[in-house]
């Protein structure tokens, strides 16, 4: 099945890429409908710009239309900004004027959690998918292509020469031109697109992700997502994207309860399970993360680096304080920062002359401000255990210049700067940035960054070996068994149930007979050979052990008898769905596992292994993986 059609990722593109814009809604006031013109408008010189508002001749010093059927042209994409009523007969106009794309701006649909908020957002989703002209929104802030400086923007806030190779998508437009804007600002990191989503009625967050896999100007993908309108629709970008070997770093809320209520009030989005989330992320290569700085910091850490050539750290400072608190902070993140090799020893031993500290970490006091210190760090990146190279300091103008030098000389190995000194100092600071180097201001973001780097780039080189793998055919005999079983109806199968339908898929089980007296127990275990074990089969009711319906390591006939009488005493009360007794082979010397797949109404199939027992949901140690 197609999921993006060109039709599609064309309308994402005029949206994006525009050469002629209409803003509908167009005031000279500085509010939506203002700002969105007057941002737009700063692109004046290389696209064409119409207001369109019956109630201006003209706005901001341009001619204003009455209605996008006026204008002289068909725009590339129009910028909505009326009330949630008007919106849908604009698009419609929009449309037989050739449009093929649109932003809406206008709030006032499911996210008021109202039934008329939801019916008019349903009726643009499906206006947009039966004409072809495709939204963005509504309830978004717009969007922006930094590349070529051309923001359709209703934002107060803009940015000039943030240009660089990570692609922005949130579904919050306050999030995206806010603290994610101001913060890549402040920190230099370059953006390529600073995309909005809204509430989704068409465009989701997955199809603008989609578009920008094959942007050549976006190297990673940062996101913010409060919840996934279609999860199977992302993990099929996420797919593509490891493929393609463009890292997608993901904040997605519902960590905690309050966080998904919050998310689901906000966007009218469905968060899911936090922990399948979690699961479905890194098994498809997504960075999860878990504020706007981690986001931003790593995703211009994985942009601007090189896979590491080997797994090691080393980390050179002119503090011994320093270094040792970046080491202590690389440790517990589980990075290696491995012995010096006699090589790099004693060359950095050579130049310090008895004046530092020649290991791993390393502390080359006043020669990390020196014309040798190109030489120190070039001893550090030519041992081979090392890939990756962290200089904290808070040199200036020539520090700045070694560090920039030796990244374009090592060019297989990662470097990443921990900025030691005040974010105000322009001296060193501005020219690392400007350069795309790495910078971070904790040794605990650094840490955590270098992990997601390492991370990442060792799950791709193992999904490019194996791939990703794919759901088996299924046997008629297979099918029949899934199709009794489903036909029998409830919650809960019996564990007799249960079990025959797992051996259709060859998996061994325990050899056992159903018993409906004392006396065919013993007969059963007889046959079976001694120890047995005694349980209940019912229907219903998932945890046997807790009602004393398990009866373990019995030896004779009077074990067998005396535990059969107790096993019907105490299920005398669980009321209907007693099919009787199994009696049971005891498998010894083995490790007791737990496998279970439950159905998530977005993800789908959900494999679920790990250590079993009796105190399986105490110990908690399991793993999830999303089914092919």
């Amino acid at each position: 099945m197609t999921i993006w059609t060109e039709d599609q990722l064309s309308s994402i593109h005029k949206m994006l890429n525009p050469r002629s814009i209409a803003v509908v809604g167009a005031t000279p006031r500085m509010q939506y409908g203002g700002r969105m013109l007057a941002a737009a408008l700063k692109a004046s010189e290389r696209i064409s710009v119409y207001p369109v508002n019956p109630r201006y001749d003209e706005v901001m010093g341009v001619r204003c239309y009455p209605s996008v059927s006026d204008l002289p042209e068909t725009p590339d994409v129009v910028g909505v900004v009326v009330s949630s009523k008007q919106v849908l007969d604009v698009l419609k106009e929009s449309h037989q004027k050739g449009v093929r794309a649109a932003i809406v701006i206008s709030a006032g649909f499911a996210e008021r959690a109202t039934p008329e908020g939801r019916e008019l957002q349903d009726q643009l989703g499906s206006f947009a998918r039966e004409s072809g002209l495709r939204i963005s929104g509504p309830n978004c802030l717009g969007l922006a292509n930094l590349k070529d400086d051309i923001w359709i923007s209703a934002s107060s806030r803009g940015a000039e020469g943030l240009t660089g190779p990570v692609g922005l998508v949130c579904q919050s437009g306050a999030s995206a031109f806010g603290p994610f804007l101001t913060r890549a600002v402040d920190s230099g990191i370059g953006l390529s697109h600073i995309i909005s989503t809204g509430n989704e009625a068409d465009l989701d967050f997955s199809d603008f992700v989609r578009y920008l896999l094959d942007d050549d100007g976006t190297k990673v993908i940062a996101g913010f997502v409060e919840g996934f309108k279609d999860a199977g629709k992302f993990v099929a970008v996420a797919k593509l994207a490891a493929q393609k070997g463009k890292p997608i770093v993901l904040i997605k809320i519902g960590r905690s309860e309050l966080g998904a209520k919050a998310a689901q009030s906000h966007t009218a989005a469905l968060t899911g399970l936090d922990a399948l989330y979690d699961a479905a992320l890194s098994q498809y290569g997504v960075v999860r993360v878990s504020d706007y700085d981690e986001l931003l910091e790593v995703s211009n850490l994985l942009a601007n680096s090189p896979a590491p050539a080997a797994k090691g750290l080393a980390v050179v400072s002119h503090s011994g304080g320093i270094s040792s608190l970046t080491a202590d902070m690389c440790g517990q993140a589980g990075l290696e920062l491995p012995e010096l090799g006699a090589a790099a020893r004693d060359g950095i031993n050579g130049v310090l002359k008895g004046f530092g500290w020649a290991a791993n970490p390393s502390d080359v006091t006043g020669f990390a401000n020196s014309e040798s210190f190109p030489e120190i760090m070039q001893h550090m990146v030519n041992d081979p255990a090392m890939g990756t190279l962290v200089v904290a300091s808070s040199g200036g103008d020539a520090q700045a210049e070694q560090v920039i030098a030796q990244r374009d000389l090592a060019q297989e190995k990662a470097l990443a700067f921990l900025w030691t000194g005040s974010r105000k100092e322009t001296a060193g600071l501005d020219m690392l940035k400007k350069a795309r180097i790495p910078v971070f201001y904790t040794p605990n973001r650094l840490a955590t960054g270098i992990r997601s780097l390492l991370d990442y780039h060792a799950w791709l080189g193992h999904r490019g070996k194996t791939g990703f793998p794919e759901s088996p055919d299924i046997s008629p005999e297979q099918q029949a068994a899934a199709a009794r079983l489903a036909a029998t109806g409830g919650v809960a199968h019996s564990e007799r149930q249960s079990k025959g339908l797992v051996a259709q898929w060859g998996v061994p089980i325990t050899r056992e007979t159903l018993v409906q007296n004392a006396g065919d127990a013993v007969a059963a275990a007889g046959e079976i050979g001694y120890p047995v074990v005694l349980k209940a089969d019912v229907t219903g009711l998932p945890h046997k052990t807790e009602a004393g319906l398990v009866m373990l390591g019995l030896r004779d006939e009077v074990a067998v008898r005396a535990a059969y009488d107790e096993v019907m005493s105490n299920a005398a009360g669980i009321g209907t769905g007693m099919n009787g007794v199994l009696v049971q082979e005891l498998v010894v010397d083995a490790v007791e596992m737990i496998v279970g797949v439950s159905y998530d109404y977005q993800l789908g199939p959900t494999l679920l292994f790990g250590a079993g027992g009796v105190m399986v949901e105490v110990y908690n140690d399991v793993a999830l993986r999303l089914c092919p």
